[in-house]
Formats: structure tokens, C-alpha cells, sequence
């Protein structure tokens, strides 16, 4: 098993490796003294693994309750988070008590944010079940929900007790879903690490996910620990998500995520390079990685379209929207665009 630390406020270990789930109740009760813990979850992931992670729970003396949603982005509301909010009082929680966030990137914003509000804050465990929200929703305690105007608009910086890393659950998942940590994983290749990029693009990963995993978590708590709260260098870690979430608005959350940041960071490579700023051939380099495993690199929506989406995105401060602009594989910046620029940079990004 393998652990990353993440030294923020409030410091928490990363555990990675398969099997996991079998010993959460174990490595819980070693910081957590058992407690009443509500598993929060979805309706699919509650069929695979709940009852696992309950007896594990139960075993190491833990009282345990369940409440599982609807599976997928639509259920990411202001009405799930509520429900999720009374179903903490009617079961009694107290301060005492743990949330266990058990699923993917949706529930882990949901039972975070919930664990940030609840009772002012109460402790949570971040069990992610997803390739995705295993390299970056499940770390560094961003929180949030949806509204009608767009994406994470609202939210709480919640930082998790620990996070249980089940490898085995990751290698199970099917491959569409699966590919979309792969684009957050090049994501990572294209910030800051060549060696990682080329690896994914190139060969197969489950052989060596353990260790991807691994790098991955370890270069988002190296930026996560120099800026907590998203004040400087941890908006890099936006790069194709400008584009990306606008993408996910258009679709009315259709796309997935990983599909929609993968396109996102072909758009924006594309604008870097159009503008002198990338080093020629990086749209292609990207292109090539995301198609060698299945992930779409085409945008379906005008420029006026991906601008309205963008308009909405949380990262806009006054007149000016902040994109990460990639200029060569391991090399970004966090460049500022006028809100009135904007369309022709879409126009630029989609080839117009």
C-alpha cells in the first residue's frame, strides 16, 4: 500500500492500493475512534460496495447508516444536498461523527460539501470510486454543488480526515468511464510531467496504475499545499476546464467530465498555439494521447455557444476570465483574457 501526505491546515494521508476497501473500518478507527458514520453514496455504487464497506465499518465498532442518490451529474443540486443535510439530523449525527464519502467525483462533492455545513463542519472520509475523482475530486477539499447558471458555483473548501484508495475498484470500472481519468491523469502530464504524459499516451496503465495514482495525487499535493484555497498556482490545475465546464453546460451535463476537460485542453492548446505561445505541434501531441484511448478531441458547439457557458464559470473575476494556456508538454501558465475576447478566442480554439 502506498501513501501520499498532504500537508494543508489540516493534514491527511492518501492510501492507495488494491483491496483496500476490505480494511477501511481498520485504518479509519486508527485516527477516527469509532462513531456513528453515514455512507454517503449513489444508487450504483451503493449496489457494488456498500455492504463491504459497512461490515468493514462495523466490524472495527462503527455504528453505520446509508443514504445513496441518484447516480450522475443531474443529481449534483441544491435538492440532493438538502436531502443529504436532513437525513444527517433524522440519524442524529453529531460532531463526533464521519461522513463517509463512498463513489465518485459527484459524491464526493456532495458528501463534502454536506460534511462542510453540517453542524458547521464535521469530519469526513474520502473513498473515491472512480479512476477521475481518485486523481483529483477526492483530493484537496474542494467541495461544491450545481446551479441552473452553471457548474460548482457553490461549494466549501472542506479538507478530508483521509482518503481510502481502492485500486482493484478502479481496475473493475468500464473502460468509457475509466477513460475519463485518463484526460484528468494527461491533465496532469500536460502541467507538469512529460515522463507521465508519455506513458499514458503510449502504453497501457493498469499494469502500473498503482504508481500513476500515485504521481498523480503527489503533484496535486504539491500545488494544493502551496495554495489551499485557489488564491495562485492551484488554478493551474483548471487547465482544460474553462472550456471544458462550458462544454458540460452546453451538453446539459451529457458529456462526462473527463471527455469534456479532454476537449478543453485541445481548445486551449490549440488558442496557445494560434497565439505564438505553444510550441508547434502540442494540439497534435494532445489529440494523439486522448484518441489512443477512445476519449473524443472535437468540439460540437459555436463559439458564441462555449462563450455563454464561460460566461458562467466560477473562475471569472469582473471583466476578466482566467484560462491555463499550455505551451509545451510539462510547461503551463495562467493567462487573463478579457470577458470581451472571449468569443474570439473560442472562435480561434475551434478552428473558426
Amino acid at each position: 500500500m502506498k501513501t501520499v501526505t498532504v500537508h494543508t491546515k489540516t493534514p491527511y494521508d492518501i492510501y492507495i492500493g488494491a483491496g483496500i476497501r476490505t480494511q477501511i473500518g481498520e485504518q479509519m478507527k486508527k485516527q477516527i475512534a469509532p462513531c456513528k458514520a453515514a455512507i454517503i453514496t449513489d444508487d450504483v455504487v451503493f449496489g457494488l460496495y456498500a455492504t463491504q464497506v459497512r461490515q468493514s465499518l462495523e466490524q472495527a465498532g462503527y455504528t453505520v447508516c446509508a443514504y445513496a442518490f441518484s447516480a450522475g451529474e443531474a443529481s449534483k443540486t441544491i435538492t440532493t444536498w438538502s436531502n443529504i443535510l436532513e437525513f444527517l439530523a433524522e440519524q442524529e449525527m453529531t460532531r463526533k461523527d464521519v461522513i463517509v464519502a463512498l463513489g465518485g467525483g459527484v459524491v464526493g462533492d456532495m458528501a463534502g460539501f454536506a460534511a462542510a455545513v453540517y453542524q458547521r463542519g464535521i469530519t469526513f472520509v474520502q473513498i473515491p470510486t472512480t479512476f477521475l475523482a481518485a486523481i483529483d475530486a477526492s483530493v484537496g477539499g474542494k467541495t461544491a454543488i450545481d446551479l441552473k447558471a452553471g457548474k460548482n458555483l457553490a461549494g466549501a473548501f472542506h479538507q478530508p480526515r483521509m482518503v481510502l484508495c481502492d485500486t482493484e475498484i478502479l481496475q473493475q470500472l468500464p473502460q468509457s468511464i475509466f477513460a475519463d481519468g485518463i484526460a484528468e491523469a494527461l491533465k496532469y502530464g500536460v502541467l507538469g510531467n512529460q515522463d507521465l504524459f508519455v506513458q499514458i499516451a503510449e502504453a497501457g496503465i493498469h499494469s502500473h496504475l498503482d504508481e500513476i495514482v500515485e504521481m498523480c495525487v503527489s503533484m496535486k499535493r504539491d500545488i494544493v499545499e502551496k495554495d489551499e484555497t485557489e488564491q495562485g498556482d492551484r488554478k493551474l490545475l483548471n487547465l482544460g476546464h474553462t472550456f471544458g465546464h462550458a462544454i458540460e453546460w452546453n451538453s446539459a451535463f451529457c458529456m462526462s467530465h473527463g471527455q469534456a476537460v479532454g476537449i478543453g485542453m485541445v481548445l486551449v492548446a490549440r488558442a496557445a498555439e494560434h497565439m505564438g505561445k505553444a510550441k508547434k505541434g502540442l494540439t497534435e501531441q494532445i489529440e494523439k494521447a486522448l484518441q489512443q484511448h477512445g476519449l473524443p478531441i472535437h468540439c460540437m458547439y459555436t463559439a458564441k455557444e462555449l462563450t455563454a457557458g464561460i460566461l458562467h464559470d466560477k473562475k471569472r473575476k469582473g471583466n476578466i476570465i482566467q484560462f491555463v494556456f499550455p505551451y509545451e508538454i510539462g510547461h503551463c501558465e495562467i493567462v487573463d483574457i478579457a470577458v470581451s475576447d472571449v468569443e474570439a478566442l473560442a472562435n480561434i480554439a475551434i478552428g473558426k
